[in-house]
C-alpha cells in the first residue's frame, strides 16, 4: 500500500470536490473505517457509472477519480454515478480484501459481504448504465492493460484510443498471457460476459448480467510510482469516455 495515500483525508476531500460540482451523496453502508458512500448527478442523458477502490491495496483508482473531478471529466448531459471508494475498510488497512477477508470483486453473486450486498442493491434500484468504467491496479504486471466486456457493436477504435492515451506512462502489457487470459492485442483483454469462476462474480460481470452493454476495467502496474498510476487511470477513463461520446452515444 502506498504511504502517500491518506485514507482518512480522502473522503472529506472527495466530498468537498463532488459537492461543489452538483453531486449528491448516498451512504450505502456504515463501516469501521468510514461510510461506503456513492455519488450521483442525475439527468436525462446517457448513464455512466465509474467505480474505484474495490480493492484496498489499489489506491490509484480513488485518487484518479478525485483528479478527474478536478479536471472537469464529469461533463454536463450525462447521468453520472460515481463510487470512488468501494472498500473503505480495505483502503484504510491497505489490504485487497475487506475487514472480514472477503474479496469484494468476487462477491457480486453471493453478496456475502455488507459492501457487495449494498452496492448490488443500489445498482439494482435503477436502470443499468450504458457505460461502466472500473479503475484497478495489478501487482504482477509491468505494463497497462484493460478488460472490455462488449455486448454491442465491436468498436476496436475505443481500445486503440485507450492504449494511446496511456502510453506516455505505461506500455501495453504484452501477451500471449495477461492475467490468465489470451489478449485480443497487447494490453487488451476482450472478455465474454461470464465470470472466470462461476460463483465469483466481479462487479463488471454483475453489471453485464444486469444489461450494461459496455464496460472497461483498467489495470495499472502497482509497483510503479503512484502519480504515474493515477495519471494513467485518469487518461484511460478520459479516452474511453471521450471516444464513446464521439462515437455518437451522447444522444442515447
Amino acid at each position: 500500500m502506498d504511504t502517500l495515500f491518506d485514507w482518512p483525508a480522502f473522503p472529506p476531500e472527495f466530498a468537498r470536490e463532488a459537492g461543489s460540482r452538483g453531486f449528491r451523496p448516498r451512504v450505502l453502508a456504515r463501516l469501521a473505517a468510514g461510510d461506503l458512500t456513492v455519488w450521483e448527478r442525475p439527468c436525462d442523458g446517457p448513464r455512466v457509472y465509474l467505480s474505484a477502490g474495490i480493492h484496498g491495496d489499489e489506491p490509484a483508482g480513488p485518487l484518479a477519480v478525485l483528479e478527474a473531478l478536478r479536471a472537469g471529466f464529469f461533463i454536463p448531459g450525462i447521468h453520472w454515478r460515481v463510487a470512488p471508494a468501494l472498500n473503505p475498510d480495505g483502503l484504510a488497512a491497505g489490504t485487497r480484501a475487506n475487514a472480514t477477508g472477503t474479496d469484494l470483486n468476487r462477491d457480486f453473486l453471493k453478496r456475502s459481504s455488507a459492501e457487495a450486498a449494498a452496492i448490488a442493491g443500489w445498482l439494482e434500484s435503477m436502470p443499468p448504465p450504458d457505460l461502466f468504467l472500473s479503475l484497478h491496479e495489478d501487482c504482477e504486471t509491468e505494463g497497462f492493460y484493460f478488460y472490455e466486456i462488449n455486448q454491442g457493436d465491436d468498436r476496436p477504435h475505443l481500445a486503440a484510443a485507450i492504449l494511446d492515451a496511456v502510453c506516455p506512462w505505461f506500455p501495453a502489457q504484452p501477451g500471449p498471457d495477461i492475467d490468465g487470459h489470451q489478449p485480443r492485442a497487447d494490453g487488451w483483454i476482450f472478455h465474454e460476459p461470464e465470470a472466470d469462476e462461476p460463483e465469483g462474480w466481479p462487479e463488471a460481470i454483475f453489471l453485464a448480467k444486469r444489461g450494461c452493454p459496455l464496460s472497461f476495467t483498467f489495470e495499472t502496474p502497482s509497483q510503479a510510482p503512484l502519480d504515474s498510476r493515477v495519471a494513467a487511470l485518469h487518461a484511460a477513463a478520459q479516452a474511453a469516455f471521450g471516444s464513446w461520446i464521439a462515437a455518437g452515444n451522447a444522444g442515447m
